[in-house]
């Protein structure tokens, strides 16, 4: 983990560009009586409900995740991720569900924390029970990890070209390790997979240490994402309509254990997405029990019990096998 106070500075330029993101999202959180995804208007305030974008089915997720920092710095210091969030869609009141790092990796691979409170690597804590990524490939749909820098497929220790275990959950799931090992894969077979249009169904790209933003800058992690959603956004399962990416981060460590505001900011593209601003209360579970729709099976564990992520979109997905 990075310092608290090394991401507490900010440049006064950046911190205007936090305000001008803040005002196009409009003051209406807290004054709607009822939390709605509201599409943006043409002075960049939040409407009533969102009646006027269609609904689109997603039948393909692709994951993103960060690191460590809160909402508003990822509106600060992230332009181009800033630019999807006012461009498709993001939700202003999306909460990590606890601190440190692996146990918001495991809620929205596995739909629980499984009381891990700590970072430690798999042989610390085998976890039985199903993924999202096993549960697809149990409904005869695919699955996929793409991990930056592994030197090997599932692999269960830290190395590699700043690789952990702890940002990869599938990892931990142990019941699932032969199907690990054969769809938690390196980097290198995404661009020919975007390329191609074949991206999983259910699927999440892990960056590196440094690509994530814990050990660079989030300006570093912005321009690795954009050169990564830039080619889907241009590739054949964006083109289909089907396609939904999510870009997320893991926690917001700047506020201390205690502080129960763990807000990151959590941005949902999907085709017939235009300027919305979810303010329901949603989190990572709420993000694993989507992962389960697409999967098309039911929600895992505490993910059972979590707000649709689709739904606060207007989104759907195809019935359950």
């Amino acid at each position: 983990m990075t310092s608290r106070g090394s991401r507490r500075g900010r440049r006064v330029g950046v911190a205007l560009v936090a305000m001008g993101l803040a005002a196009m999202a409009g003051c209406s959180s807290g004054a709607d009586p009822e939390p709605t995804a509201s599409p943006a208007s043409s002075t960049g305030a939040t409407t009533g409900p969102a009646t006027g974008t269609p609904a689109g089915q997603v039948d393909k997720v692709l994951v993103f995740v960060v690191e460590n920092h809160s909402l508003e710095q990822m509106q600060a210091d992230m332009p181009f991720t800033a630019s999807l969030a006012t461009t498709y869609g993001y939700a202003d009141h999306y909460q990590g569900v606890a601190h440190p790092s692996l146990p918001n990796y495991l809620a929205i691979v596995g739909g629980t924390t499984a009381g891990v409170e700590d970072d430690k690597l798999p042989k610390a804590h085998p976890l039985s029970g199903p993924s999202v990524f096993g549960q697809a490939l149990a409904n005869g749909r695919t699955a996929g990890v793409y991990n930056d820098g592994m030197p090997q497929p599932c692999y269960l220790e830290n190395g590699g070209n700043g690789y952990v275990a702890r940002h990869n959950a599938w990892t931990y799931h142990v019941d699932e390790r032969d199907l690990c090992e054969q769809h938690d894969l390196s980097l290198a077979p995404f661009a020919k997979d975007v390329a191609a249009g074949a991206l999983p169904d259910v699927g999440m790209v892990v960056p590196n240490l440094c690509h994530d933003a814990h050990d660079c800058s989030l300006q570093v992690a912005d321009r690795w994402l954009q050169d990564k959603v830039e080619a889907v956004l241009a590739g054949p399962d964006w083109a289909s309509g089907r396609l939904a990416v999510v870009i997320t981060a893991d926690e917001d460590e700047t506020k201390g254990d205690a502080d129960p505001d763990n807000s990151v900011l959590t941005v949902v593209l999907h085709p017939t997405l235009s300027g919305v601003v979810v303010h329901a209360p949603l989190t990572h579970l709420s993000l694993s029990a989507a992962l389960s729709e697409v999967a098309g099976g039911t929600p895992l564990a505490d993910a059972a019990g979590a707000p649709s992520l689709w739904a606060a979109f207007g989104l759907t997905t195809a019935p359950a096998s």
